[in-house]
């Protein structure tokens, strides 16, 4: 079994063939699916899609890209979207200074009051970080994120800091970029961190992995990513996709 960690199933350019791609998802093995919102409107559509198809299980918040939508009213729908018993973690949350579409301070602030309400509700935090790793990891420690468990989607930094974010209660998750060839960077974080520490996602539509690079993305394509990890460890595929399905299960609590 393979579990996709982090999916924009609500997508528009996937949400209109959702049946034909679960579909191939379930032939390629992956039995779940975690479809993560980045705004208040994405949020209820994942959750609309984990009460609809079985083995969808949903993440809500406020991107950093969006963080100036996070007013108090915004902010007190998600708190009760997020007691759905199909909501999982809260995110994707974090600081993305490569973009900048909101400000630095806006993004903190928001980052920030989703840390707290992850903690309120007692789930775990899942974080975006885009050239602004030393300010995520700050707040990292200063509000203590992985209280309650944290995963790093599409993880990008450095070995280092990933030791450093293990202690704090988190997993790391790669997703396609791994497979690229000049990934060094990525694949030496995949090489030395525990399988026991480690998640696998897709970030589809967006970060198709080799060989469809360049074309959209979807579930199904996990494989791929669970079958460069192995390349990198000399580790059988189906040992990959059973620690790291074992590991999502843990962290994220997926019950059908």
């Amino acid at each position: 079994m393979l579990i996709d960690t982090h999916a924009h199933l609500q997508d528009k350019s996937l949400k209109p063939e959702i049946e034909d791609i679960l579909k191939r998802a379930d032939e390629a093995g992956v039995k779940k699916i975690v479809c993560v919102g980045y705004d208040y409107a994405t949020s209820v559509e994942a959750v609309e899609l984990a009460n609809r198809y079985k083995g969808i299980y949903a993440v809500v918040g406020v991107h950093p890209h969006d963080a100036e939508e996070l007013n108090q009213n915004v902010l007190e729908k998600l708190y009760v979207l997020a007691k759905d018993p199909k909501v999982v973690a809260i995110g994707e949350i974090g600081l993305d200074y490569y973009r900048n579409l909101s400000p630095k301070e806006k993004q903190k602030e928001a980052f920030i009051e989703q840390i707290k309400m992850a903690h309120e509700i007692g789930k775990p935090v899942v974080i975006h970080d885009r050239d602004a790793h030393q300010d995520v990891l700050n707040i990292i420690k200063q509000e203590k994120a992985g209280k309650n468990g944290g995963i790093m989607h599409c993880y990008s930094g450095h070995l280092p800091m990933a030791i450093e974010l293990m202690k704090q209660g988190f997993y790391i998750s790669f997703a396609g970029p791994v497979t690229f060839n000049n990934a060094r960077k990525t694949q030496e974080v995949a090489a030395n961190i525990p399988l026991d520490k480690m998640l696998i996602e897709t970030d589809c539509p967006y970060l198709t992995p080799e060989p469809f690079r360049g074309k959209r993305n979807e579930p199904a394509y996990v494989r791929y990513v669970a079958g460069k990890i192995a390349e990198i460890r000399r580790k059988d595929e189906e040992e990959v996709a059973y620690i790291t399905s074992r590991n999502a299960e843990k962290i994220f609590n997926l019950l059908d």
